[in-house]
């Protein structure tokens, strides 16, 4: 069985709340603190494309970061979202919740059960 991942940033009210319904599910997981061990480029292309999700939808829109930007008016391929994830990670939305082939945003909270 696939071991189950969570990247997170522990002090985020939804991670806390995840990593505390995977604890009491009992099942073994890994938890990465993607602030002490940030995400490479090539991993959360591949964490995006196993969630089935644009990569935008991965972008924290009420961060400072977003707004100084101007992202809501950019023009963002894939590519460029990746780019700026992984240069500024305020701006990955979190947690991302993997398990094999499939990776979930698990905002809200409940969608952890999709990985359980």
């Amino acid at each position: 069985m696939a071991k189950i991942t969570i990247y997170q940033k522990p002090t985020c009210t939804t991670c806390r709340r995840v990593f505390k319904m995977l604890k009491e599910s009992g099942v073994d997981f890994d938890d990465i603190n993607y602030y002490i061990n940030p995400l490479s480029r090539s991993k959360l292309k591949d964490l995006i494309k196993k969630s089935g999700l644009p990569a935008r939808d991965f972008l924290r829109r009420k961060e400072a970061v977003y707004k100084d930007l101007k992202l809501s008016r950019a023009e963002l391929d894939d590519q460029k979202a990746v780019d700026l994830m992984v240069k500024y990670p305020d701006l990955l939305q979190r947690p991302i919740v993997e398990k094999g082939a499939k990776a979930v945003l698990a905002r809200p909270a409940e969608r952890v059960r999709e990985i359980l």
